[in-house]
């Protein structure tokens, strides 16, 4: 595969996270249209069944990578513990502290997490351009945390306040699990398994370890058509849809920058909290969001590259490449002095 080929791919691995976060991004708000169910019900059945109809779809390509899988049953268990514990502390996160500062501190923190991870497991180096991207995004999303928070506290006091930093602790152990299970993902996926057998399995037994929560918790999404079509669109459209447009995202580029292109995510979360729930969001929110944007920019936007002509005539007679000790390359490959 040439550069170009490969940036092409990137591009287009880039593309599918950012509509998956866009399509995270709703869950908060159309957890609101439940009022009655709990977050851990929300949670259990958006990954559970989101999960379990992954493993569904996949299911001839687990088979038929099974071997495989079985190699690499440490990685797959670690990643699918890690999908159980995720909607369980997101949701209660934004049950806790609101729809804006769950999504936020969960997904903001993300890259962090998998930078750490991949630094750690993979001996990976960050590139000049990912440390700008995540400075952007991370200030962005400090800033919208705050700002939400103090709001909190201005408007009803301390229970508010209390809740608010219940909802980022667990909100930092949704980061981390966020993180662990896409290093788990590309990690397979890496590894010689298409990236629908890694994510049916990895979401699958996840989906499976997350059925006893739901049969707990999951009544109250039995009460009434609106939190069943609550739970259905969750496990359908965020959960399903969302994380096959993630795993073909991983297949081309780093957990690290997937984790951070999904800053779109709480970006979106706090617009659609805004126009959709009626919550209120501050002035510091509003720029944490324009930095948001401004760390997407930079990830996604192409590395300028010299254009053919410019590379010709660096080439042409009279405009010789000097190297820094002041010599040019002739054309059987020695050193000539320029002077």
């Amino acid at each position: 595969m040439t550069a170009r080929d490969r940036g092409r791919a990137a591009g287009v691995g880039a593309l599918c996270v950012l509509a998956a976060s866009v399509l995270w991004g709703t869950t908060g708000t159309a957890a609101t249209f439940a009022p009655g169910v709990g977050p851990l019900a929300i949670g259990a059945v958006a990954m559970g069944l989101g999960g379990l109809l992954q493993a569904l779809i996949a299911a001839p390509r687990i088979r038929r990578h099974a071997p495989r899988l079985r190699e690499q049953r440490a990685t797959v268990l670690l990643g699918a513990v890690s999908v159980a514990v995720y909607p369980l502390a997101f949701y209660s996160s934004m049950h806790l502290a609101g729809v804006a500062v769950g999504t936020v501190v969960s997904i903001g923190t993300a890259p962090l997490a998998s930078a750490l991870i991949e630094r750690l497991a993979d001996g990976r180096r960050l590139s000049r351009r990912w440390t700008s991207a995540a400075a952007l995004g991370l200030t962005g999303t400090l800033l919208l945390c705050v700002a939400e928070a103090a709001h909190a506290g201005a408007g009803t006091g301390r229970s508010s306040v209390t809740g608010t930093l219940a909802g980022i602790a667990l909100g930092l152990v949704a980061a981390t699990t966020y993180a662990v299970y896409s290093w788990a993902a590309h990690r397979l996926i890496t590894r010689g398994i298409p990236s629908r057998a890694a994510m049916g399995a990895v979401f699958g037994v996840g989906g499976l370890l997350l059925l006893p929560v739901l049969l707990v918790t999951g009544a109250p999404l039995l009460a009434d058509r609106s939190a069943a079509a609550v739970g259905a669109y969750m496990a359908l459209v965020p959960m399903f849809a969302g994380y096959v447009l993630f795993g073909w995202g991983l297949a081309h580029v780093p957990a690290s920058t997937a984790t951070t292109l999904s800053l779109l995510e709480p970006a979106v979360a706090a617009v659609l909290a805004v126009l959709v729930v009626g919550e209120r969001l501050p002035a510091a929110g509003w720029t944490g969001i324009a930095l948001v944007v401004a760390c997407l920019a930079v990830l996604t936007t192409p590395p300028r590259t010299r254009r053919p002509r410019d590379r010709a005539r660096a080439g042409a007679p009279g405009r010789i490449p000097r190297r820094a000790d002041g010599t040019a390359p002739a054309a059987d490959g020695a050193a000539v002095r320029a002077d």
